[in-house]
């Protein structure tokens, strides 16, 4: 049977990529992308010449059956991510069920991941959290923010930066204003900002600003926790 690897890539730094990853990229057949023309530019860096092809959440039943073809045959095959780790709001979930299914090999290659890079930087709780990825957009959002409000965990939350400003004033009508939280930004990358305080003053902070940039990650206190 192939080995189906799971490897993760830089959030930002590219210093932040293992050995061990940069090996095993160059070690098989194929990488399977999120988006090869982004994931080129980070294999043409290291000098990864392994072929590549798009697995994205666009085309990923489609391309679970492509992928156990290739593995079927006996070869090798990485999925990564634009960054981070496959799998974690990103594609993955499928191929790893199905390659797990046909009775491959499962490898996951540690590393970079902005969940928890947000997590430690914010300062808050990290003994318990719960990761809730990027919200509902439209259906079943408000009902989703009601029942985090009431969550005692430390919530991670992915956005978009032409969201974040709608995404606070949310958090400040059900969590309200005196929520501690934190909004960290382009995590690793030279314009890192990690901001913290009420949700009220952050909300504030970024109403404030003429344009909000890069990957964002807020971070909440789960309700009850006070300093």
């Amino acid at each position: 049977m192939s080995i189906f690897y799971i490897v993760a890539t830089p959030i930002g730094n590219l210093g932040d990529i293992s050995p061990r990853a940069v090996e095993v990229l160059k070690s098989v057949d194929y990488i399977a992308c999120e988006d090869t023309r982004t994931s080129g530019k980070l294999l043409k860096h290291f000098g990864i010449a392994t072929q590549t092809f798009s697995f994205h959440l666009h085309n990923e039943h489609k391309k679970v059956a492509h992928l156990m073809n290739i593995l079927n045959a006996n070869q090798n095959v990485a999925l990564i991510s634009d960054a981070g780790m496959p799998g974690i709001s990103d594609p993955g979930f499928l191929a790893v069920r199905a390659a797990k299914q046909e009775g491959h090999t499962i490898t996951v290659i540690p590393g970079p991941d902005a969940a928890t890079t947000a997590l430690i930087a914010s300062g808050l709780p990290s003994d318990r959290y719960s990761f809730e990825g990027f919200l509902p957009h439209k259906k079943g959002r408000q009902k989703r923010l009601g029942q985090l409000a009431e969550e005692e965990r430390t919530l991670i939350i992915y956005e978009s930066p032409n969201r974040l400003i709608k995404l606070l004033g949310e958090l400040d009508k059900y969590f309200g204003g005196d929520r501690l939280a934190a909004v960290a930004r382009e995590l690793t990358k030279t314009f890192e900002e990690i901001i913290r305080g009420s949700v009220s003053e952050l909300k504030e902070e970024f109403e404030n600003r003429d344009s909000i940039k890069g990957e964002i990650v807020v971070v909440v206190s789960g309700k009850g926790y006070s300093e």
